[in-house]
């Protein structure tokens, strides 16, 4: 799995981000591009903008059972999987804003570094590795990339 915090990753991560147009089309799914992009920027927002309340302690407790496993490790996505609401985005998004902001973030983890992210903790799942850090947030980028082929 590539590494978020690997400046040569975050590079081919960005260029992957820049291959995208405001027609590109998703190979599956409902969201526009735009969305899409609005949706991979709930997770950073999550890190660094107290924009999203930390789930109450019985959803904390359900999340870190039944749900962290599958996003910190390494096994991709399915297509078409169930998201939480908050990463539900149902209206328009400009294109060019929501990709900026993600960039932003990429760069900003990738500067902040693996120091940073070991043993920080995530609003959903509590304390993560590094290592889960990275695999949910290259997971994540990458299924959404691919699915609108880029």
């Amino acid at each position: 799995m590539k590494n978020v915090f690997n400046h040569i990753d975050s590079i081919e991560i960005i260029n992957r981000i820049n291959q995208l147009t405001s027609n590109s089309k998703a190979r599956w799914g409902k969201m526009s591009v735009a969305q899409m992009l609005a949706h991979c920027n709930v997770t950073y927002e999550m890190i660094y903008e107290n924009k999203h309340p930390q789930p109450n302690p019985f959803k904390r407790f359900i999340l870190r059972l039944l749900v962290k496993r599958i996003v910190v490790s390494e096994k991709p996505y399915t297509q078409n999987g169930k998201t939480a609401p908050q990463f539900i985005i149902k209206d328009d998004k400009n294109f060019e804003a929501e990709k900026n902001r993600l960039i932003e973030f990429i760069i900003k983890t990738q500067q902040l570094g693996e120091n940073h992210f070991n043993k920080k903790e995530s609003l959903s799942f509590g304390i993560l590795t590094s290592n889960e850090w990275n695999n949910m947030l290259y997971k994540h980028l990458d299924h959404h990339l691919n699915q609108f082929g880029v």
